[in-house]
């Protein structure tokens, strides 16, 4: 065992009640570890409602390689809108939020951290840097290992009618392997050691490992959902909207993404998007994944590497070809409505643009998503986004001051 085996017997809190959080919490608890399971209010009266009595229930196809699977009613140790009492004791703390709660989330947490805790961002999307950002301007100086993932463990949905949640989660595939790095880097090899004591990432360390990202910039570049969701959206947004209409015989609620809405001249704007992605990490002097051009032509898209791996050869295991007919499920979107673009334009997407700016990176296609989900949604990303470098606590940073704040923490404003 290593230094970070202090965590094997601690509590774990999830901060957050939705789809990654509940089944975060269920899994832990199903390892046999104490879990704390909070939400803030409002969103709590629908997320945590009556899971003291009845639990969560965890299944799902959960399709992975090694053929990893937990499946379970767990009952979480406790069910809270108190996040002192959450975290209060805890070693790993798990953040598993949509991104537009970071702030209000780290906010309520700030206060309470203790020396020692390890917090994981589930996917990160540039919370690392927020939550650093908002301690500093707390004047808080305990002794955390922050760090994120560039997705979630899970590929997972709570299964709900008109509106009504019910306690359940289907899992409909498992990570083997995630990139990851703490802010600063020098913090990463403790951080990913403390992933072995965290039961939601048991598929991850058993499968082929967290890989480690050189930045959590890198994480961020790794962070499948911009570069799949937002083009893949944008332009099969006619078939998405007449699914049920025009093609009908359909329930509008299972359209798929994946199985309706690629073909290969979406997957080549989605492989360009990428490259502008390397230049940026390029430019910047941070990492990024390597995927090879044919990766972009399947029905999962690079996804498949989270869940399935790679063979000897670098190339993915299995490939869900785009000229044959696939069944992926109700992954969605139904409408423009959805996180797939109001959560990976003004975030991912915004932060690659203002990155682009600061380094002198021309990023015409992202900008181009930009520009087209801005107008279906009637503004313009650019200026509504409080994503900006400024958010983040990095606009104007010279590139070598950039990368001293990444890797060693060093922050001189």
């Amino acid at each position: 065992m290593g230094k970070m085996d202090y965590l094997k017997d601690l509590p774990v809190a999830v901060i957050g009640g939705g789809a990654v959080g509940k089944t975060c919490a269920a899994d832990i608890k199903l390892a046999g570890r104490e879990v704390r399971l909070y939400d803030a209010m409002p969103f709590a009266e629908t997320s945590l409602r009556g899971l003291e009595k009845t639990g969560i229930l965890l299944d799902g196809v959960q399709r992975n390689r090694d053929g990893f699977e937990r499946s379970g009613r767990a009952y979480p140790d406790l069910v809270t809108t108190d996040i002192a009492a959450a975290v209060k004791g805890t070693g790993h703390i798990v953040v598993a939020c949509g991104s537009w709660g970071h702030e209000p989330m780290f906010r309520a947490l700030i206060p309470h951290l203790e020396d020692g805790q390890v917090i994981n961002i589930f996917t990160d999307n540039f919370g690392t840097l927020l939550l650093r950002r908002l301690m500093r301007e707390a004047g808080c100086t305990k002794k955390v290992i922050i760090g994120g993932w560039s997705s979630a463990p899970y590929g997972t949905r709570i299964e709900s009618i008109n509106g009504f949640q019910f306690p359940h989660v289907g899992v409909k595939y498992r990570a083997i392997t995630l990139r990851g790095a703490a802010l600063p880097t020098k913090d990463t090899d403790a951080f990913l050691e403390a992933s072995q004591y965290l039961p939601c990432l048991d598929a991850v360390t058993q499968g082929e490992g967290p890989a480690k990202a050189n930045t959590v910039l890198d994480v961020n570049f790794a962070n499948v959902n911009p570069v799949i969701h937002v083009p893949a959206t944008i332009l099969g947004v006619s078939t998405m909207e007449n699914w049920g209409v025009i093609f009908c015989g359909h329930d509008k609620t299972t359209y798929s993404m994946y199985s309706h809405g690629l073909s290969p001249s979406i997957c080549e704007v989605q492989y360009q998007f990428y490259n502008e992605e390397l230049a940026l990490s390029e430019a910047i002097g941070v990492g990024a994944p390597t995927y090879k051009h044919e990766m972009f032509f399947s029905r999962r898209s690079v996804l498949t590497q989270e869940y399935m791996g790679l063979d000897e050869n670098g190339n993915d295991n299995v490939v869900f070809p785009l000229d044959q007919p696939s069944n992926e499920g109700n992954t969605g979107p139904n409408s423009i409505n959805h996180r797939y673009l109001t959560e990976d334009v003004p975030i991912g997407c915004k932060i690659y643009h203002d990155l682009g700016v600061q380094y002198g990176v021309s990023t015409p296609i992202i900008d181009a998503m930009i520009t087209l989900a801005g107008a279906m949604h009637k503004k313009s990303f650019f200026e509504t986004s409080r994503y900006t470098l400024a958010y983040l606590g990095i606009d104007n940073m010279p590139k070598q001051e950039l990368l001293a704040y990444l890797n060693e923490g060093v922050y001189n404003r």
